[in-house]
């Protein structure tokens, strides 16, 4: 589809937006915004800074469409104070950052200042919200996969739109979400949101300990099996927690174990939608493994076992699979195969 015509208005002041935490999804998002005509601040590592400076920012996905943002369009930063005066913050580090991110973030934005947390897990609002008390602090999912494909360039693999919580103060930046391709579904009900995303998320270990790409992952069945009974473990708890995950694909939450443990044949002709995956696209958690960095697996698979410990009962699956993450984390078994991987959570 080639690409989308860049903004032409004037850049404003009050389309500020920093962007906390220059990862995949951040650069991403960093370079649909800017591209769109936002004044655009990337807080993140020395590495990445150094690399976005030599290299600018580039953006393409799915559908074809494809967008560069030079380095001197951006503002690149690797401290907190660079979010002063920024008229929305967006914070898209890993879970674990989330409470120092707020500790560095507190007395530098302005009172009121809408801060949307494009995190995974359920409970970075509340961490956020507890060291950000004057700002706006808001829930905000990311449905889609991002990959890197060069220095500097990002590729969203999946389909999907930005969801955040419904406010007043998100209002007047739809146009601008909608000009730069990402969308901007505002939602009353976030929490069930993000348990939506949470329960697909389940499969991103199993992702990582297999070492395949998404869509090999879901053409071998029994990789497959490993990702339902993680599914099913959790749609239990939930049940009886009173949880009720969104629809996030095309089939109810409460199918999707039932659709995952089908004959390949059948699998693959009722899940299409599911299917069309970038042939590269991989978890994130698949991505920290390799780059040798700590996962988000304990705000993932972790939450469940912690809803599991609330109810007093037992989440033995994930908590399995978080186990194994750690141990492929500290240099242990990965590259599971999908009789393997099975085996080790029926043994939980």
């Amino acid at each position: 589809m080639g690409t989308p015509p860049r903004y032409d208005g004037r850049m404003r002041e009050d389309s500020t937006v920093c962007i906390y935490g220059a990862g995949h999804i951040g650069c991403y998002v960093g370079a649909r915004l800017a591209h769109a005509g936002a004044q655009v601040t990337l807080v993140g590592r020395t590495r990445v800074v150094d690399e976005l400076s030599a290299h600018g920012l580039g953006f393409s996905d799915y559908l074809g469409q494809r967008g560069e943002v030079p380095a001197t369009a951006l503002r690149l930063a690797t401290e907190a104070r660079a979010a002063a005066g920024a008229a929305l913050v967006l914070v898209c580090v890993k879970s674990g950052a989330t409470d120092e991110v707020g500790g560095l973030l507190h007395g530098v934005l302005a009172p009121g200042t809408p801060v949307l947390s494009l995190q995974n897990g359920v409970r970075n609002v509340q961490v956020l919200a507890a060291r950000l008390p004057q700002s706006v602090v808001l829930a905000g999912m990311v449905p889609f996969n991002v990959v890197q494909v060069a220095s500097g360039r990002y590729h969203q693999a999946t389909q999907g739109r930005l969801d955040a919580q419904r406010h007043d103060a998100l209002a007047r930046w739809r146009p601008l979400f909608e000009r730069a391709g990402l969308g901007l579904a505002l939602h009353d009900d976030m929490t069930s949101v993000q348990w939506g995303k949470l329960l697909l998320n389940l499969n991103n270990p199993i992702n990582a300990l297999c070492g395949l790409t998404i869509r090999t992952m879901l053409h071998d069945r029994l990789l497959r099996r490993c990702m339902a009974l993680a599914q099913r473990e959790a749609l239990q708890l939930m049940r009886v927690a009173g949880i009720r995950p969104a629809r996030m694909t095309a089939v109810p939450p409460q199918w999707l174990p039932w659709l995952l443990r089908l004959p390949d044949a059948m699998f693959l002709r009722l899940a299409q939608r599911m299917l069309a995956v970038d042939p590269h696209a991989r978890s994130s958690m698949a991505d920290d493994l390799v780059r040798g960095r700590v996962s988000e697996v304990g705000h993932i698979n972790g939450e469940i076992v912690a809803l599991a410990e609330r109810l007093g009962r037992h989440a033995p699956v994930n908590a399995r699979l978080v186990a194994l993450m750690r141990e492929a984390e500290a240099g242990g078994h990965r590259d599971y195969s999908g009789a393997e991987l099975l085996a080790r959570l029926r043994a939980a």
